[in-house]
């Protein structure tokens, strides 16, 4: 149902993104910060949400390891490289100048392009638990943003700029922690074992950079997710008869 992601890296007609690639790249506190945002201890609820997989499995689309990895590489094709990381790292951008009316401007998009209610309501779910708990660490960021829809990528990305994580290890650290709810959600389903599941994190795991890579080189006229695999699903979801995830 879903196309693998290619993996060729093309230029761009406009790239001019300067992001900060600077001080948490190597060992110090703001790597330790990094683990902890991306922790499955993080109390926002992220464990009960399978994004449409749910109903994938339940439709047959999905019934095995290969096809669950074919599934998890076309989402990181079509929905993140294209659209959540591209939006992450203008939010990043902005909260790293300061700019709260561009803050506010992104985070209104990433939450208006998601097409079902589930989806959308999942993303404000963990945006605020998040967002509620760096407000607890005294993330000052978050202190001047007064919206009551947030993002998840709008809070990861205030915590981020504040934190001095750069914007290469942010998006991969949202990515992992995506691709291993979505693992977690498919040893349950479909089910898979334990083993399995960790054979497909490894293999994903090698294509994370180069998502990241081609995300940060989408221009503002390019943004945008082409999934439509995960919009029926995601809608079918909503009133399958029996289900255990949220989304």
């Amino acid at each position: 149902m879903v196309d693998t992601v290619q993996m060729k890296i093309t230029p761009m007609s406009i790239t001019n993104i300067k992001l900060a690639t600077n001080n948490a790249g190597g060992d110090g506190i703001a790597q330790l910060r990094l683990w902890q945002l991306i922790s499955p201890a993080l109390p926002i609820g992220g464990y009960a949400c399978s994004q449409g997989l749910e109903y994938a499995v339940e439709a047959g689309w999905v019934n095995n390891e290969k096809e669950m990895q074919a599934w998890i590489a076309g989402m990181l094709g079509h929905v993140h490289q294209q659209l959540d990381l591209p939006v992450l790292a203008r939010l990043y951008r902005a909260w790293c100048t300061g700019d709260i009316e561009t803050v506010q401007h992104w985070n209104d998009y990433l939450l208006a392009a998601r097409e079902t209610s589930e989806l959308l309501q999942e993303d404000c779910q963990l945006g605020r638990a998040l967002a509620v708990l760096l407000r607890d660490l005294d993330c000052k960021n978050l202190a001047v943003l007064n919206k009551d829809e947030l993002a998840l990528a709008t809070a990861l990305a205030a915590a981020a700029a504040e934190w001095g994580i750069s914007i290469n290890l942010l998006a991969q650290a949202y990515l992992w922690i995506w691709t291993e709810n979505q693992i977690a959600a498919a040893i349950k389903l479909i089910p898979l074992g334990q083993t399995a599941g960790q054979r497909i994190l490894y293999a994903i795991s090698g294509l994370l950079s180069d998502v990241v890579a081609q995300a940060l080189i989408v221009s503002d006229e390019e943004i945008g997710q082409s999934a439509m695999a995960l919009a029926i699903a995601s809608s079918r979801h909503e009133s399958q008869h029996t289900r255990i995830f949220r989304s």
